[in-house]
């Protein structure tokens, strides 16, 4: 039942990302359905769980949980909740280091990257898997299209968010109408074209700004952030929106690993 479920939703959303996809002459990547990663960075996230993972049942092929050596029952209550979860353990702290371990351990054609706190919605991927099997490499949430929204974001949030995202178009010639946003998918082939060494919250950022350098094919989706069901939020504004800045100059001005690539992508925004 679950299977068919899945199979409707994606098919339905699927139907629709192609016929957006030959609007902007992109040519379908592979045939079928492809195999789907969820990663799951998680922290002291008990709580919530309960409030993620029941909801990517028939919409995933492969859940990673990455646990940041939580002190709660993080690892016991993902697995009461899904006997097939897989559980890694990641030693060095930050929500980067979570993620580059949950992509490395990932078997799935496409990886989605989502927060265990329930902020993001899992009933979202299947718009994300739609685009990329349509001829994406990189489909980004946003919560800034038509569509979207934030019941997370705090004032000095928002306008910190808004000035970094500027600043990454002025410098990278991106269109991007959101950059600190941890819900996007990718194919999994594109991780070598990333070159991922984040450990902190800048990882969206960089993944998005060599997403550009790399000249894939990105998207941006309409998402809806929902708050933390439980819990304190990680994220602090100030700290992290300095780190976020450093980031977005080095990769502007000190990064040597990538190919050089003119700053002339222009993702397309589907809401």
């Amino acid at each position: 039942m679950a299977t068919q479920e899945r199979s409707t939703d994606i098919s339905e959303l699927f139907v629709a990302s192609v016929q957006e996809a030959k609007r902007h002459g992109i040519r379908q990547r592979r045939s079928g359905f492809p195999t789907v990663t969820a990663v799951i960075p998680a922290l002291n996230e008990a709580p919530n769980l309960p409030h993620v993972l029941p909801k990517l049942e028939g919409l995933v092929d492969e859940v990673i949980v990455v646990d940041g050596l939580s002190k709660d029952d993080t690892v016991e209550v993902a697995r009461r909740l899904r006997t097939d979860v897989r559980i890694v353990e990641e030693k060095t702290p930050g929500k980067g280091a979570a993620l580059r371990r949950g992509f490395a351990e990932a078997t799935g054609d496409i990886i989605v990257m989502l927060d265990a706190d329930g902020s993001t919605d899992p009933h979202e991927i299947p718009g994300f898997v739609g685009l990329l099997a349509s001829g994406f490499d990189f489909v980004k949430g946003s919560r800034f299209l038509h569509g979207a929204g934030t019941s997370d974001m705090p004032l000095v949030r928002r306008l910190g968010n808004a000035a970094l995202t500027r600043l990454v178009r002025i410098l990278f010639g991106g269109r991007y109408t959101d950059l600190c946003y941890g819900y996007n998918a990718f194919w999994a082939d594109v991780l070598p074209q990333l070159e991922l060494d984040a450990d902190g919250f800048e990882i969206e950022t960089v993944m998005n700004i060599r997403a550009l350098r790399a000249g894939l094919r990105v998207v941006e989706v309409a998402s809806f952030e929902a708050e933390r069901i439980h819990g304190e939020a990680k994220l602090r504004a100030i700290p992290d929106g300095w780190r976020v800045a450093k980031t977005i100059f080095r990769e502007r001005f000190l990064a040597r690993r990538l190919p050089h690539r003119s700053y002339t992508a222009r993702p397309e925004s589907v809401g």
